[in-house]
């Protein structure tokens, strides 16, 4: 009997047919798609997206060159250099990632003792040649400086899960 019942399916095609029903069903539903440029998804409170550098409120840089996030990377996207100011304080000459090699992991945020280097929520960034991913330390305190409200906004909204 299940050999018959096998035979039968076989030949009126009842699995594709079973296939083209959901199908059916699907086709005329209510679609979700998403017009990037003018409609946005919710991101995670945990995306890691486009680094930055944060200056204090007085305008002076956060890092003080302590190199964790240069030792912690596993991709080792991250150079630093550094020297010491007439004050004694030491702070960086160079700090450069190279965004091709960065994995997101966010090790290097989360090593930082003063919250100088972040991982912002901007997704929408890109670049043509290598040369464009490799980002220096004014280009990263620029991207600090230009979306400082929203960086600060999301280290109070996202604590819980930090």
């Amino acid at each position: 009997m299940k050999r018959f019942k096998s035979f039968v399916n076989s030949w009126f095609l009842i699995e594709m047919l079973k296939g083209l029903a959901v199908t059916g069903r699907y086709l005329f539903a209510r679609k979700i798609t998403v017009q990037f440029p003018e409609e946005r998804t919710p991101l995670s409170p945990r995306f890691r997206g486009l680094h930055a550098l944060r200056r204090y409120p007085n305008g002076e840089e956060r890092c003080i060159a302590c190199k964790l996030c240069e030792a912690v990377c596993p991709a080792m996207a991250i150079t630093i250099e550094s020297e010491q100011r007439s004050d004694g304080s030491r702070r960086t000459t160079r700090y450069d990632i190279d965004l091709s090699k960065c994995i997101f992991c966010g090790f290097c945020e989360e090593s930082c003792p003063v919250d100088s280097i972040v991982e912002t929520n901007i997704f929408d960034y890109h670049g043509e040649k290598h040369s464009d991913l490799y980002y220096t330390k004014p280009m990263l305190l620029a991207i600090g400086d230009k979306y400082e409200a929203q960086i600060a906004l999301d280290r109070t909204k996202d604590a819980p899960y930090r």
